[in-house]
């Protein structure tokens, strides 16, 4: 029985106080601790009074901080969240938070003076929520009543000295505490010194003499004197009339706290700039509209870099995730949040981005797929295989199918990322299904010539039998595809992946099929055909010379991890640079792609020429120097065929070289 009584009872605190934070106790009646959740790793701040150690003056005020801070609840005011007291010590736990007057120190460079800013904009709210809605007065504003928690928010705390303000007492008195430690009588306004000038007090007055010296701490350090208040050099030009109304001496003519707030959002007020406006726009990001939404987010991406990174890291970035959850934004919100992504480690973003991710690869929407897929880059390399080949791929191989060309390109080019990370059923099967029939049947070249150049690029993840098996053929069926970028894609990519050929696929299949292309009509398929035939050429002719470098040659072929390097080395090096072949800018073909829109991903489309009545009534020209060709398009599908037959009959005349020029002047939509 004895034993109940005599018990420890602080080990019903849930929080341990891991280290101290020397300093603070010279500026409060609290000691201020670290601490975590006991059993976590979530940190926490610990506020500790000794009661042995104090007066029954410092008890009664450190009882009534405890009563202001459980019952205060603002965005603004430090967030309470467990307190322990007995005839010892009395513990208030908040939000992880240090002191302003210790913040400042670590502040340097362009993104202060915007931080300072928010800083100021979030105490002065506090303000007016505590003068004006909750008819109270705080009377301890300084640097040092101020906290700094891991977002960058700015918390009114030191709440020791808060007073009920009687409205209906219109003789009401202004009475100003005593502070301890008496160091913090510097923040006393003058009318405290002065009977005679407390009949002209407010409300509020007393705390905005204080904001005023908390104004005048963050752009030049503590105060040390009253009278430095006078020096107004470092004060933003934009603040400097309200400050002096603010640090004035008559108590009368400072101003409302919720009348600063109006005037310095106004434009080119001091509250006015790119940080508070999105700040408070995710705040209040419920109520806004998706036209609002949609210009916000389209200009946030480029803003994030003149913010501070905890800001950007613990405030803008869980709200853009909640946002996205909640808010119905959808894929716009997805450049600011990848880019934001790569502040957080690796086990913040496997917990805060990866499911967002997943979730986004199974939306259907178009324009979420191909920002997703434009932006994969960004964010592949946190990806897991198990995760990538379980919950993305099947996702990311719809996009194969689908009847948006946009759509299809991005697909080919996201394996390119993709590929590393994929197992063996999903790149040498799947992939490898789709690459071959987009290869051969799209219709639109510049998607078979990137599906040629994303071969070439992902071989050497290839499982060399495959490999083997597939490269020849597939760049072999790209030189005889009558789109001239097509054709040079498969040149280049035979040369770039030239350690995977054996030197018989060389003489027999390889020179064969390059030799024909030494006559192509353009010069820009012959240049690179002349080129790789001289390599190939002098790779056998080595080998004819010296017959021991046969092995060296074809080391890689067999290889799962090829070496390029010295495959390079052993002949014509500009293969690989040559052939690192950049995409086709399919903008560029001849054939209109259908716009992307936001309608949902379409199930595959049969292979009819159109989907739904796609004609158009006008005359289109054809200026091809001298020869000018009038092309009627009519409300008739067999129209529209002769005119690709004779679309396709113009291309074949342009390919000869018959003496005309093929530029950009083909207009012609379906």
């Amino acid at each position: 029985m004895w034993s109940f009584f005599s018990r420890d009872t602080s080990k019903d605190f849930p929080y341990e106080i891991v280290e101290n934070v020397t300093g603070f106790e010279e500026k409060s009646i609290w000691s201020l601790k670290k601490g975590k959740r006991k059993g976590t790793d979530e940190q926490v701040s610990i506020f500790a009074f000794e009661i042995k150690n104090g007066t029954e003056s410092k008890l009664e005020l450190a009882k009534a901080s405890l009563k202001r801070i459980k019952t205060l609840r603002h965005p603004s005011i430090l967030q309470f969240l467990d307190s322990f007291e007995n005839d010892k010590v009395i513990y208030v736990a908040t939000e992880y938070v240090e002191t302003l007057g210790f913040h400042l120190d670590k502040l340097d460079g362009n993104k202060k003076d915007v931080y300072l800013t928010w800083g100021i904009f979030q105490i002065t709210r506090a303000l007016s929520f505590l003068n004006n809605d909750g008819n109270m007065r705080h009377n301890n504003v300084s640097i040092w009543s101020v906290f700094v928690n891991s977002s960058g928010e700015w918390k009114l705390g030191g709440l020791e000295y808060v007073q009920s303000i009687d409205m209906n007492n219109q003789s009401n008195q202004v009475i100003i505490p005593v502070k301890i430690p008496p160091i913090l009588e510097i923040y006393d306004p003058p009318e405290k010194s002065d009977p005679s000038k407390v009949k002209n007090t407010t409300k509020c007055s007393t705390d905005m003499w204080g904001l005023g010296c908390l104004i005048w701490e963050s752009f030049n350090g503590p105060l040390k004197m009253r009278n430095n208040l006078k020096d107004i050099e470092n004060i933003p030009k934009t603040l400097a009339p309200l400050y002096c109304e603010l640090v004035g001496a008559n108590p009368s003519n400072r101003p409302n706290p919720a009348d600063i707030i109006t005037r310095c959002r106004k434009p080119n007020g001091f509250f006015k700039n790119e940080l508070v406006d999105t700040l408070l726009f995710l705040e209040e990001i419920q109520i806004k509209d998706k036209a609002e939404k949609n210009r916000f987010f389209n200009a946030l991406t480029q803003q994030l870099d003149n913010f501070p990174d905890n800001v950007c890291r613990y405030k803008i970035l869980p709200q853009l995730i909640n946002a996205y959850e909640y808010s119905g934004i959808g894929s716009i919100v997805l450049a600011p949040m990848f880019k934001l992504g790569r502040l957080l480690d690796e086990g913040e973003y496997q917990k805060k981005i990866v499911p967002c991710v997943v979730k986004l690869f199974s939306s259907t929407d178009r324009v979420t797929r191909s920002r997703l897929l434009q932006q994969l880059e960004l964010f592949i390399h946190h990806l897991t295989p198990a995760v990538i080949n379980d919950q993305i791929f099947p996702n990311v191989a719809h996009g194969f199918l689908d009847t948006n060309a946009t759509i299809r390109e991005q697909t080919v080019k996201a394996v390119i990322h993709l590929a590393p990370k994929l197992n063996y059923n999903n790149l040498n099967v799947e992939v490898l299904r789709h690459f071959a029939r987009l290869q051969s049947r799209d219709d639109q070249g510049g998607i078979r010539t990137n599906t040629t150049v994303c071969l070439g690029k992902i071989a050497q993840h290839l499982h060399p039998q495959v490999r083997q098996r597939v490269l020849v053929s597939a760049f072999i069926r790209a030189m005889r595809d009558p789109f001239p970028p097509s054709r040079v894609a498969g040149i280049l990519a035979l040369a770039a992946t030239q350690q995977y050929f054996l030197l018989s696929e060389v003489a027999n299949r390889i020179l064969p099929a390059l030799c024909p292309l030494t006559a192509d009509p353009e010069k820009s398929v012959r240049d690179p055909a002349f080129k790789t035939i001289r390599g190939f050429l002098g790779k056998l002719e080595r080998v004819s010379e010296d017959p021991t470098l046969r092995e060296s040659m074809e080391a890689d072929v067999h290889t799962a991890t090829p070496t390029i390097g010295n495959a390079a080395a052993t002949w014509a090096g500009w293969a690989v640079s040559a052939v690192s072949a950049k995409f086709y800018r399919s903008q560029s073909d001849t054939r209109p792609r259908p716009p992307l829109t936001g309608k949902n991903l379409s199930k595959p489309a049969s292979l009819g020429m159109f989907n739904g009545c796609v004609c158009l009534s006008r005359v289109v020209f054809v200026c091809l120097d001298s020869l000018t060709v009038i092309l009627f398009f009519c409300k008739t599908h067999e129209a529209i065929k002769t005119c690709d037959r004779f679309i396709f009959f113009l291309n074949f005349l342009l390919y000869t070289k018959m003496h005309l020029t093929y530029g950009n002047e083909i207009f012609f939509k379906y």
